[in-house]
């Protein structure tokens, strides 16, 4: 992914998790990786652990919007699980240093109507 910027890496890491790829979270985010959402670990491999085997592994994710700028990227979007339902709407925050990602913060919220994320 050398040469993309922090937004083009996001989206093609983004396209390859919500087909099934969770291996690509290792490819993108830095050993020393911060995660902040206080309900799931803090460290890098627990916290790809925690996202592979979670809801949010099998769920259908539906990318709203990406905003970027030179060091972070702030995606939100639709989380549907296999049962279906509203699902949540959740905004994520990743900061980057150079192509990695280094920090991730969360806010989610059950969705209350469809197509309204």
């Amino acid at each position: 992914m050398r040469g993309m910027s922090i937004k083009d890496i996001f989206l093609a890491a983004f396209g390859r998790f919500a087909a099934g790829d969770v291996e690509v979270l290792r490819e993108v985010i830095r050993e020393d990786f911060v995660n902040h959402d206080p309900d799931s670990p803090r460290e890098r491999d627990a916290w790809i652990e925690y996202v592979a085997n979670g809801p949010i592994a099998t769920s259908t994710l539906d990318l709203k919007r990406v905003i970027a700028d030179d060091e972070f990227v702030v995606a939100h979007y639709a989380l549907v699980p296999p049962e279906g339902g509203f699902g949540e709407a959740v905004a994520d925050i990743w900061r980057f240093d150079g192509e990695l990602i280094v920090e991730h913060w969360a806010v989610a919220q059950p969705a209350t109507a469809p197509g309204q994320v």
